[in-house]
């Protein structure tokens, strides 16, 4: 009896046997697959670690970027203040990120990509702005240069024209010439003698002058006598010339027709004696001749 049952007793052994191989092959290959799988995690999130730095360092840099664009337009300023604010929330967000994958990867790089694009089209803006700015400059600089020769140039033009105008009045003054002092008695004689002078004459010539202006003046004589006193008229009138007022000895009307015009004004006061007089001829506010002479 107990022959009959061995064979049975043997082929459990052998089953449970064959199981525990199984088992362990099946063991070893799980613990295989699960060490492959957490290296795969551990490998994947390295990586996503990685792209995580990159996103962040381009999007720093983008933000950079933003920071040193100016532009001296508000409405550019504006839209690169709502862009600079798109890009730190993008970048809060990012570094809040806790489930990474390639599909938020992917997302994070789409947004970065049409924000970089957004900032190439300011870049480009800015740049034809520059541009303008610079061509605006350089006509600016150029038109003040111009401005600056035709300026140069009408001063230029305004002094000749004043230095003409200076010229022309100077030449345009009418000049006395042979000026005499002529020593006359109580009947307007000429006597040699000053002691028995009543009264002076003044002789002169206006020169001819085509510049001048014709018409009527009004022609000074201011004697100066030996003792230094200018011999006054009667009635002590002034004239004006170059601000001051200026006592003289005797004046006249004249019709002066630019030529050559022979002149007597009179005086006749006391004080005449002999020695050295000088005579001062004035007209139009100017000094138009003068002579020292000798009365004996």
């Amino acid at each position: 009896m107990e022959e009959d049952f061995y064979p049975e007793e043997q082929a459990p052994a052998k089953s449970i046997k064959g199981y525990k191989i199984v088992i362990i092959i099946l063991a070893i290959i799980l613990g295989a697959l699960s060490f492959q799988y957490f290296r795969q995690v551990r490998d994947l999130k390295q990586e996503f670690a990685i792209e995580r730095d990159t996103l962040t360092n381009r999007l720093t840099n983008m933000i950079a970027n933003y920071d040193s664009l100016r532009v001296e337009n508000d409405t550019i300023n504006a839209n690169l203040a709502v862009a600079r604010y798109q890009a730190d929330s993008l970048l809060e967000s990012l570094q809040k990120e806790r489930a990474w994958s390639r599909r938020k990867i992917r997302e994070y790089e789409k947004k970065m990509g049409l924000m970089r694009t957004v900032m190439e089209g300011y870049i480009h803006q800015i740049d034809s702005l520059n541009q303008l700015n610079t061509k605006l400059i350089g006509e600016n600089r150029t038109y003040r240069l111009r401005e600056a020769s035709l300026r140069k140039r009408a001063d230029l033009a305004e002094e000749q024209a004043a230095e003409l105008n200076t010229k022309i009045r100077k030449g345009s003054v009418i000049r006395a010439r042979d000026i005499r002092l002529v020593a006359l008695n109580i009947n307007d004689k000429e006597v040699t003698r000053a002691s028995r002078a009543a009264g002076l004459r003044v002789d002169c010539v206006l020169a001819a002058n085509e510049l001048g202006t014709p018409g009527q003046r009004t022609i000074y004589a201011r004697i100066t006598g030996p003792d230094g006193y200018v011999l006054a008229n009667s009635s002590g009138a002034v004239f004006d010339f170059e601000g001051e007022k200026l006592s003289y000895s005797a004046s006249r009307e004249v019709d002066y027709q630019l030529k050559d015009l022979n002149v007597s004004i009179y005086y006749g006061g006391s004080g005449i004696s002999g020695g050295k007089y000088n005579v001062q001829i004035y007209m139009d506010g100017y000094m138009i001749g003068s002579n020292e002479i000798l009365l004996r």
